[in-house]
């Protein structure tokens, strides 16, 4: 059984996606851009600024169901200039301070809105 989850502390989703689904003890979250959910503006043009925004966002959504980032097993990171990874590692480490999920970054050619970071998760409890 799956489950949707939805709320207003994160941006809406901009597709035919939900924000993140509740699958048992699992709960994926759709990719996070640096938006700010009350403007739903880019919270500032770098990559630092866009990456701390996409993690409150993520935070946000996976706290609907009480689960926090220490449940977090998987991020992916999309990037929109690999040159941009240290920067972004940087602010990541800061939400990520324990025992770091297992991740991938890549380097795209686009991303929605030409933002410049994307972060999706999968957390267990």
């Amino acid at each position: 059984m799956k489950e949707i989850i939805k709320t207003e502390n994160a941006p809406a989703a901009i597709g035919a996606y939900s924000q993140a689904v509740k699958a048992d003890k699992f709960i994926f979250v759709s990719g996070q851009l640096g938006i700010d959910p009350v403007n739903k503006k880019f919270k500032g043009e770098t990559v630092e600024e866009q990456t701390e925004q996409a993690l409150e966002n993520a935070k946000a959504i996976l706290a609907e169901k009480g689960y926090t980032l220490d449940d977090v097993v998987k991020t992916t990171v999309l990037l929109d200039d690999i040159d941009d990874f240290k920067k972004m590692n940087e602010i990541y480490a800061q939400f990520f301070t324990q025992e770091c999920p297992a991740r991938a970054a890549f380097e795209v050619a686009n991303l929605p809105l030409r933002a410049k970071v994307e972060i999706e998760l999968i957390a267990y409890k």
